[in-house]
């Protein structure tokens, strides 16, 4: 397989032009009259007054973090095959719009490896899209600790779930479970609040979005509702593992168009009705930088319409199909648990999940996933990990056995 470079001096001269705005340059001119006599009563030569200073241009904050690693695979069918990769690389900006009001917008850059059209030599190079892009809102603004808070934003938003677990799970070494088993997308266009609750007690974020997700345009005309409830009652505790300890519970409803929409030719009709795309789960989990710990539970409700063609002699069958999920994770430091003041930054990550995509079935599958993390410093760190995808009575996903050595870096 021939390695594709990603040119690093283009991006970071992209980066360099957005984050180093011109500034502008006051100058006093003088008026265009006659001077006036000289009093000789006041003091010859006074200056004129001097020009009020421009004001600064808004502040720009800039930060990324950068996933990448080396695989090599050990499964049948790809037996001795390895690669470096560029898993993704965000780019975060961030800009104040006036009082009360910010914009984010975050780049991802990834490879493309999609060969439409037969232009491979396109669409196998690396490509910029937008990951969240909006516009936020503070519409309450708590006076202390002990009151509410609250924001709402509009744009390409976070999903209401996978962000906020991945701030539990190391996402530089897989996605959480629910992003990797496709129940939805970790971002979509839409619109959304957050409200945070006082002392710490925790937050309610809730979402109406497209459907489709960030790397579509929208379909149809249906629209997708996504909330989470989080509850972090220990956040005030005397023992610093409890005060990140969460407890969530999330729901997400959703709603696909029909292949028949539109009707055909020999069909007995247009199809206005919308298949089901439900998604429900719970989380606990607890994220100090010693110690993390997380359980998921999900589960998944889709509508189809299988082989059907909506024709008199092959009627419209809705099909319906649930699916679930459980997922259990941690990542330990045991030489920082042992002594916070330990120089020993080695850390321990294991991960398991089991994977039923139609629970009418026996087919499942399971993803382990364990190796040894070491922190260079506190914006960057190395993995060695070994992940394993195993199907057990099911086509839904291929076999995978695959050595890692990750990294990743933040600035």
């Amino acid at each position: 397989m021939k390695s594709r470079a990603l040119s690093v001096a283009f991006l970071w001269s992209l980066a360099a032009g957005l984050i180093l705005p011109a500034s502008a340059v006051a100058q006093y001119v003088p008026p265009q009259t006659a001077p006036p006599k000289q009093d000789t009563t006041k003091p010859a030569g006074t200056a004129p007054p001097s020009a009020a200073p421009a004001p600064a241009p808004p502040a720009l904050n800039f930060s990324g973090v950068i996933f990448g690693n080396y695989q090599y695979h050990g499964e049948a069918a790809n037996r001795a095959q390895n690669r470096f990769e560029l898993e993704r690389a965000y780019l975060n900006f961030r800009l104040a719009a006036g009082k009360r009001a910010s914009v984010r917008i975050t780049t991802d850059v990834f490879q493309q490896t999609s060969t439409a059209n037969n232009a491979d030599a396109f669409y196998r190079g690396w490509v910029i899209r937008a990951k969240y892009a909006f516009l936020q809102y503070d519409y309450m603004q708590p006076a202390s600790s002990s009151g509410f808070g609250a924001l709402a934003r509009i744009g390409l938003l976070h999903n209401m779930f996978i962000d906020h677990e991945e701030s539990f799970w190391p996402r530089w070494l897989s996605t959480v479970a629910v992003d990797r088993a496709g129940y939805f997308s970790s971002s979509d266009a839409g619109l959304a609040t957050l409200l945070t609750f006082p002392n710490k007690i925790g937050e309610l974020y809730a979402a109406v979005y497209n459907g489709p997700g960030y790397t579509s345009r929208e379909v149809d005309r249906f629209k997708d509702y996504g909330a989470r409830l989080t509850f972090t009652p220990l956040g005030k505790s005397d023992l610093t593992y409890l005060r990140t300890f969460a407890i969530d519970g999330w729901v997400y409803r959703g709603a696909t168009a029909s292949r028949f929409v539109n009707g055909g030719p020999g069909q007995v009709g247009s199809v206005g009705d919308a298949l089901a795309r439900n998604r429900w789960g719970v989380f606990a989990g607890i994220k100090d930088p010693r110690l993390i710990v997380g359980a998921d539970y999900a589960q998944r409700q889709d509508e189809g319409e299988g082989a059907s063609l909506n024709t008199p002699a092959s009627p419209r069958i809705v099909s319906d199909s649930t699916g679930r999920l459980y997922s259990a994770y941690t990542h330990f430091k045991p030489f920082l648990i042992a002594n916070p003041e330990s120089a020993i930054p080695l850390g321990i990550v294991v991960r398991r999940d089991n994977v039923k995509p139609n629970k009418s079935s026996d087919g499942h599958y399971n993803v382990v996933i364990a190796g040894l993390t070491w922190d260079l410093n506190k914006q960057t760190a190395i993995a060695l990990d070994y992940q394993e995808q195993t199907p057990k009575g099911t086509t839904a996903v291929a076999p995978t056995r695959v050595y890692y050595l990750h990294v990743v870096t933040s600035f």
